[in-house]
């Protein structure tokens, strides 16, 4: 069974970074796309950045364009969010989620809606003080 353990949120100023980590283990990290979600209080759960399995990336423009970079480290089986330049609308749980490829044709695939991911981690809380 996949788990999926995030770290490296917490309370940062405005215009601060954090690098958050996602650590995968019970299934082949190797041929999952990995995909970086956030929600905060009152709103839907929102796409951020995601990996394919052989590292294309795609990132929600309005939310992450040119601040934050996602990166993946197949020797560790871990997944990062790198986010600089942080605002207070940054604010917010951030999840990791998994999509297992279904076939080498699945490779290049990086969802970036929530229904298609099968695993998720139990979220880890940025704060961006203003």
């Amino acid at each position: 069974q996949v788990q999926l353990v995030e770290s490296g949120g917490g309370l940062v100023q405005a215009g601060g970074s954090l690098r958050l980590s996602c650590v995968f283990s019970g299934g082949t990290f190797g041929t999952c796309a990995m995909g970086w979600f956030r929600q905060a209080p009152g709103k839907e759960r929102e796409f951020v950045a995601g990996i394919s399995v052989i590292g294309h990336t795609t990132y929600n423009l309005d939310s992450a364009k040119g601040r934050f970079t996602i990166s993946r480290d197949n020797a560790k089986d871990t997944v990062y969010l790198q986010m600089n330049s942080l605002k207070h609308e940054d604010t917010a749980v951030y999840y990791c989620a998994a999509y297992s490829a279904h076939s080498s044709s699945d490779y290049y695939t990086i969802p970036t809606r929530s229904h298609e991911y099968t695993d998720w981690g139990q979220g880890t809380q940025v704060t961006v003080s203003s």
